[in-house]
């Protein structure tokens, strides 16, 4: 498989999943700022110019983090990255799908890429406290799930790899987590996965 991914990006969350599973895959990085994501050759690959993209086996891509993840956790139940419950397996999305669609998609972006939201830099400030408020809010609604257990559904699944990456994110730029996100994020922080994948996405100094 060819992993296309940029180092502390939601492709970090992915990272993490393929070597939980100990898969063999060629790592190729995107580099957003340089707009390597809108090149023809990774159009070529995912049209949305969006990251990450796995290009499986048979060459064909998935091309967004919760096909990924769910992609990877069917076909390695060896890795038990889903619970056994339909109950919880309804968590794990609706977690995936607010992480990835609301604290990433409306929350972050306006924090990270604030220009995409308006061309006048005299906008920018309130849109990005607008989008702070967005992420306070979203961790706020996420903590209370994480009370007394120690991951999204009681044991290590790809929710907790996506809520992992906007943890990481919040860390890094400063953002205080609730108490339960928090410890959710240190605990991640003591896998061998998470620690290797740090590293080699030259986040050794978070370690």
């Amino acid at each position: 498989m060819k992993f296309y991914m940029t180092p502390g990006s939601c492709s970090t969350g992915i990272h993490i999943l393929l070597e939980e599973l100990e898969l063999v895959f060629e790592a190729h990085v995107v580099n957003l700022p340089a707009g390597d994501h809108l090149k023809p050759e990774y159009l070529a690959i995912n049209p949305k110019g969006t990251i990450p993209s796995l290009v499986l086996d048979d060459g064909s891509p998935l091309t967004d983090f919760q096909s990924i993840a769910w992609w990877l956790a069917c076909n390695y139940p060896r890795g038990k990255l889903l619970p056994e419950t339909t109950e919880a397996e309804t968590r794990v999305r609706e977690v995936m799908e607010y992480v990835t669609q609301h604290l990433h998609g409306q929350g972050f972006t306006r924090i990270f890429t604030t220009e995409r939201y308006s061309a006048d830099p005299a906008e920018h400030a309130a849109i990005r406290t607008r989008g702070r408020e967005i992420v306070d809010r979203g961790f706020a609604g996420l903590d209370p799930r994480l009370a007394g257990q120690e991951y999204v559904t009681g044991r290590f699944g790809i929710a907790d790899c996506a809520l992992f990456y906007v943890e990481f994110w919040a860390q890094r730029i400063g953002i205080p987590l609730p108490p339960n996100c928090r410890d959710h994020y240190r605990r991640l922080l003591q896998r061998r996965a998470v620690r290797q994948v740090l590293e080699e996405e030259g986040y050794r100094s978070l370690l």
